[in-house]
């Protein structure tokens, strides 16, 4: 089991996941962050990348890299982490 409140307080968790789904689909269009100019692009960037399964299968692993923990077994989250109420400072 995964602590979804707690990653979701960690601001590095969510550049991880944001950078996890947006690098690899520029990366895939030749894109750079700066060609993302208006809302239409980056819808039509995502239409792309839902229309192309290897783009999904490559979106999805590097999302799944960013929320696994891998100092632990299995996809869950430590016994220590899973009683946070904030995260830690440590």
């Amino acid at each position: 089991m995964i602590n979804w409140k707690i990653r979701f307080l960690n601001r590095t968790f969510l550049l991880q996941v944001l950078g996890a789904l947006f690098l690899p689909l520029l990366a895939y269009q030749g894109l750079a962050m700066e060609d993302l100019t208006s809302w239409s692009s980056v819808g039509d960037l995502f239409i792309k990348a839902f229309t192309n399964p290897y783009l999904l299968a490559i979106t999805a692993w590097s999302v799944f890299n960013a929320v696994t923990d891998p100092t632990v077994k299995g996809i869950g989250d430590s016994n220590r982490a899973k009683l946070y109420v904030k995260p830690s400072n440590k």
